[in-house]
Formats: C-alpha cells, sequence, structure tokens
C-alpha cells in the first residue's frame, strides 16, 4: 500500500489540503477561498470558525480527489499565514473576537507608544523584529485592551491566544502549541533562548499562560493526532509546523547557509538561510527562526516581508474590475510594451522591508493622459520585482552573500511575463522549481521527516527538480533608471498618516 503525507496550507486568502507522495509530487489538493473582513480603514479580519470549516472542507475534498484511504496518510503537517492573531475560550473553542490579520494597521498607536522608549528596535535584540502593526504582539494586547472580559479571561487561564497553525492544531488534536518560526514572528520570542521573553510579557500585559507551547518544526513526539470522527477520518500524526515563508524555505530545501528564496503570495517574503548563526540586521529586514527539526540546532534566516503583492493583482480584480481573474494580468500588460512612466507602490498596510514606514500609503506615480489599463496592469506586476529588488540589497548588505540565483515559488510565478522583468532587475537568474507550491511541500516535509517517511535534508533535495530559469537581459543603463525611478517614487508615500 502507497503512504503520503498530508499539508494543510492556510493562507490569508485561502486553505487548502495537499496530499504528496515520496518523491514530493503532489498528488491530490483541494482549496477554498474565505472571506476578508475590512471593517475600518487599515483593519483586516478573518473570521477563525469559517477558517476551520474550509479547512474541514479541503481535507475531506483532498482526501476523496486522491482515491485513497486515510490510513494511508501517514503525518499531518502545517503551514499558515503567519502573525494573524486569535484569542479564544479554552474550554468552548469560541474565538473572543475575529483573528486579526497580518496586514492590519490598528495597533500602530500601541507600537508608536512603545517605542517612546527604546525606540522603533527596542525589543530587536531579544526578538529579532522592529516594533511594527505586523507582529502579534501587539494584536494580542490591542484585544486585552478593548474586548470586555479578556483581560481577565487570559488571567484566570480560560482565554488562550495562538496564531492560525496554534488554532489548527488545537482544533484537530487538543494541544495548545506553535513551533519555533510561529514563535519568532510574535515579537514575545527570544532568539537564542527560544522561550517566551517575561520582560516583554510585562511590558505588552500580556499573560504568559495563555500563549501556547514552543515546539520544533518538526517533532518525532507528535503534538497528538487527528480525531478519528473528524474531516481525516482516522487518527493521524500531527507532527510538522512551519509558517508558511518557511515553509516555502524547506520546501525549497534551502538548507545550507547563503541559500535564499522568494515566495510570491498575498504578500512577497525573501528568505537567506544563516545556518545556526543569529545575524542581526542593520538594513532594516526581520532576524527570524528558519526551521528547527527535533532536537538539532535551530537554523536561523533574515527575511525581507513585502507586505502587498499578489493582493495588488487581487484588489485590480476585485475593487477596480479591471481584470475578472487574475492570470489576465499578465495578458493585459502584455499589451503595452513598457509601464509608460508610472510607478504602483502598494503601500496598503504601510511599508514593511526595508523601510517599517507605517506611515506610507499607496500610490501611482507619473501619470498623464497616455496611461491606460495596460500600463498599470504592468506597473502593478513590476512593483512586486523592485520590492523584491530592495530586499535582496539589504539581504546582501547585511550577510556580505552575494546572491548567484534567486528560487522562486507561489502563485506569482507562473506570470512568465513577471519572472523574466524579476530577472532582468535583479540581474541574477530566477529559478522556479517543478514543484512551484513550495509551502505546502515544506510543511509536508517537516511531517514526513518526523515520522521517517523522508530520513533527513539529503533525500529532500533529490526531490528538488528545475522548472525554468529566466536569465536576466536588460541593459544596465536601462535597469538603474528604471530603479532610481521606482525609489523616488517610495518616498512620495511617505508621512501620508498623521
Amino acid at each position: 500500500m502507497t503512504n503520503y503525507i498530508a499539508a494543510i496550507d492556510q493562507g490569508t486568502t485561502s486553505t487548502r489540503c495537499m496530499l504528496f507522495g515520496h518523491s514530493g509530487e503532489v498528488v491530490s489538493g483541494d482549496q477554498k477561498e474565505h472571506q476578508q473582513i475590512f471593517p475600518k480603514p487599515g483593519w483586516v479580519e478573518h473570521d477563525s470558525l469559517e477558517i476551520w470549516g474550509r479547512t474541514q472542507e479541503v481535507i475531506r475534498g483532498a482526501i476523496k480527489k486522491a482515491g485513497i484511504e486515510a490510513s494511508q496518510i501517514l503525518a499531518v503537517g502545517i503551514t499558515n499565514q503567519r502573525e494573524t492573531t486569535l484569542v479564544w475560550d479554552r474550554h468552548t473553542g469560541v474565538p473572543y473576537y475575529n483573528a486579526i490579520v497580518w496586514q492590519d494597521t490598528r495597533t500602530k498607536e500601541i507600537c508608536d507608544e512603545l517605542s517612546k522608549e527604546g525606540g522603533q528596535d527596542r525589543f530587536r535584540p531579544q526578538t529579532g523584529l522592529p516594533l511594527a502593526t505586523y507582529f502579534s504582539g501587539p494584536k494580542v494586547k490591542w484585544m486585552l485592551d478593548n474586548v470586555a472580559g479578556l483581560q481577565a479571561a487570559a488571567e484566570n487561564g480560560d482565554a488562550i491566544f495562538g496564531n492560525i497553525d496554534t488554532w489548527l492544531i488545537w482544533k484537530l488534536t487538543g494541544a495548545h502549541v506553535t513551533d519555533v518560526t510561529n514563535a519568532s514572528r510574535t515579537l514575545l520570542m527570544n532568539l537564542e533562548t527560544l522561550d517566551w521573553e517575561d520582560e516583554i510579557l510585562e511590558i505588552l500585559g500580556i499573560p504568559r499562560r495563555m500563549l501556547p507551547k514552543i515546539v520544533p518544526s518538526s517533532d518525532p513526539e507528535t503534538w497528538g493526532a487527528t480525531d478519528p470522527n473528524g474531516p481525516f477520518g482516522a487518527a493521524i500524526p500531527v507532527c510538522g509546523d512551519l509558517g508558511d515563508q518557511q515553509a516555502a524555505l524547506v520546501g525549497q530545501t534551502c538548507f545550507s547557509p547563503g541559500e535564499a528564496k522568494n515566495t510570491y503570495g498575498t504578500g512577497c517574503f525573501m528568505l537567506l538561510n544563516t545556518g545556526t548563526d543569529i545575524v542581526p540586521s542593520e538594513s532594516g529586514l526581520l532576524t527570524t527562526l528558519g526551521y528547527k527539526f527535533g532536537d538539532q540546532p535551530a537554523v536561523y534566516a533574515l527575511e525581507g516581508s513585502i507586505a502587498i503583492t499578489g493582493a495588488l493583482v487581487q484588489w485590480l480584480r476585485d475593487n477596480l474590475g479591471i481584470i475578472q481573474s487574475a492570470p489576465e494580468i499578465e495578458a493585459l500588460a502584455k499589451t503595452v510594451d513598457d509601464n509608460g512612466g508610472i510607478y504602483f507602490v502598494p503601500a496598503f498596510s504601510g511599508l514593511f522591508a526595508p523601510y517599517w514606514r507605517s506611515d506610507a500609503r499607496g500610490a501611482i506615480v507619473g501619470m498623464t493622459r497616455y496611461i491606460n489599463k495596460g500600463h498599470i496592469a504592468r506597473a502593478t506586476l513590476e512593483a512586486s520585482a523592485y520590492q523584491t529588488r530592495e530586499v535582496l540589497d539589504a539581504m546582501q548588505q547585511d550577510s556580505g552573500v552575494d546572491l548567484q540565483a534567486l528560487k522562486v515559488d507561489g502563485g506569482m510565478v507562473a506570470n512568465e511575463l513577471l519572472m523574466q522583468f524579476q530577472a532582468d532587475i535583479l540581474g541574477v537568474p530566477v529559478v522556479r522549481p517543478q514543484v512551484a507550491e513550495t509551502t505546502a511541500l515544506g510543511a509536508a516535509y517537516a511531517a514526513g521527516l518526523a515520522v521517517g517517511f523522508w530520513n533527513n535534508a539529503e533525500d529532500l533535495r533529490a526531490n528538488w527538480q528545475v522548472d525554468k530559469i529566466w536569465d536576466p537581459e536588460m541593459d544596465s543603463q536601462k535597469q538603474a533608471d528604471l530603479y532610481a525611478g521606482w525609489k523616488k517614487a517610495v518616498t512620495r508615500t511617505f508621512d501620508w498618516v498623521e
């Protein structure tokens, strides 16, 4: 009987379950979107019960499409949208409030107040992160301050916190855990001890007892098994957990220091493996956990986080109706030869790396009557490539490593116009693997390593295969001029929010 590993990939706009075979091939998958809730400008929420409902549906869908028995699934791995914050009742499982999404900016005042003592980098020595609305800790504080009765419920142990990985593992097994990669995105975990930092908890007023236990990303001890009466229909160990970008790092088999990947999803995230060294950033990057396999030493990474890339295409579709489906943007962008002199800086949630400007807001600059929707489509795609170049520049400055090629993954890598422009603006080859959806694959790898389905990193490297390589073709002067225009455009978004 052939065996498989299941991965649940809970993203910002959708949830999917995928089944993988031993060579890393996709056996089946099912995916469903969930609602995006915007109560106020800058606020973004999800209904966590809707997400749990979607998760159950896609689990059943993936198993049905594969035509297999649940007993053939040896382990389950979880990967998730990071920093999205949820607090629920440990007895009833009822959330106290909608999940506050990583893009949400309502905690700006909290972050500004905290930064009055020690500046934006007040907690960076312990956590590797700046004070920013991005991270979970300030979101928990906002809930404790604004949801009636929540502070008391947290102090007496009834209210518990988790990012979405913790929520799904709790719903599947009853265990209240999170892995080191997700914990490293809360602004609450010490990078060296891999434990919650009591000093920060006290400053934020977050009771330690509401926090999950921090565990390895791949854990042979597992955290429990799925309920046989639940969506899997069998007791299957849940033993892999990685934040989505770290999962892609694992799925791309970037196991050596100096290897990097870039994932193009709702946002865009570049991670560089720095091995067992914690590398502080002087250039606006995040120092974060890459992964931790069992009792092996933790592996760290530098990360450049970009808030809006694929979400900008979604905005053109849903808010403006310029396109009817996301793949249409490539054909529309090809109707023009260039961007017509415009730049689209998508600072909808402020600017993340390398600027960390929550006061910024989105702008299209350089507009003339010559501009048509083809130029806007092209500028939309180019925004992802320019932001990636900014992150790569910062990464090379921090690490001293000149990147030789960039491994890419995520939904947008199917867009060949974007991939060529990315290679042109970076000046290095861009490499797409045969399995482009490496986030789910990384979660499967973490779970499969824990149960011996794969033995080690070399087994995983053997699975990685190139699909296509884009080499740089652009004249260096044109590249420099275009990039200088982008840098100028970015400055026009600063200081918008007083």
